[in-house]
């Protein structure tokens, strides 16, 4: 028989700590516990919860998490699975929505903007992200998926979109799964070409950002972002 959340002392249970001093109060694991409702036969709803946050260490992990990842867990069924995976994504949205009145006047600032998205990804991602004058995200747009080694997109992508937008200005990201943010050759004289094509339409390129394993490399911060 699955352990209810009212099976759990009244002064344990997470939805009355919420009710009482709000979901900042809560540890991640009673919040997830919130999201599970029931445990197992042999452990708690609470005990899964924390299973979960061990076993992914943050809640970052969790968030990029497969449904088959989550289901190693004990006591985390498909169906368990797919709420957990709905939640972290509604989440994720809500993050975007508020980074979107933000300025992006540093490379590092760019880089916590995207990295959640980007950063545990199996493939190369190339994305553009479009810029009004005050540096705000009109937009963001995914250019291309590639492989684990590279990603092939063309200029005329970029400034396409930009138009399309009236884009100021475009940062141009991808990711590294590799987890070496370092450029490739590759990487170098994409930035290059994109540059030249940008300055032909009066777009400026602020930035071309490697999304490495919790780390980043910024053309702009090493001063070689023109040839």
């Amino acid at each position: 028989m699955k352990m209810m959340m009212e099976q759990i002392p009244m002064g344990e249970r997470p939805r009355e700590r919420l009710e009482k001093m709000g979901p900042e109060a809560l540890a991640d694991y009673e919040l997830i516990a919130i999201l599970l409702r029931t445990g197992t036969k042999d452990q708690s709803v609470m005990d899964v919860a924390r299973h979960l946050t061990i076993h992914f260490e943050t809640i970052s992990l969790l968030a990029e998490a497969t449904l088959e990842e989550m289901m190693i867990i004990n006591g985390i069924g498909k169906t368990k699975a797919i709420e957990l995976q709905a939640a972290m994504e509604l989440g994720k949205r809500m993050s975007s929505v508020h980074a979107f009145k933000d300025k992006l006047t540093s490379p590092y600032m760019i880089y916590e903007y995207v990295r959640h998205s980007l950063q545990n990804l199996k493939q190369e991602n190339a994305v553009c992200l479009f810029l009004n004058v005050q540096n705000q995200v009109i937009a963001k747009k995914t250019l291309s998926i590639g492989t684990l080694e590279y990603t092939v997109f063309h200029p005329r992508d970029i400034l396409k979109w930009g138009l399309k937008y009236s884009a100021y200005a475009i940062v141009l990201i991808h990711n590294h799964p590799s987890g070496n943010a370092n450029p490739s050759q590759m990487d170098k004289n994409m930035t290059h070409m994109v540059y030249e094509a940008c300055e032909t339409m009066g777009i400026k390129l602020i930035d071309h950002i490697i999304i490495g394993a919790n780390c980043y490399y910024s053309f702009a911060e090493k001063g070689i972002l023109k040839r």
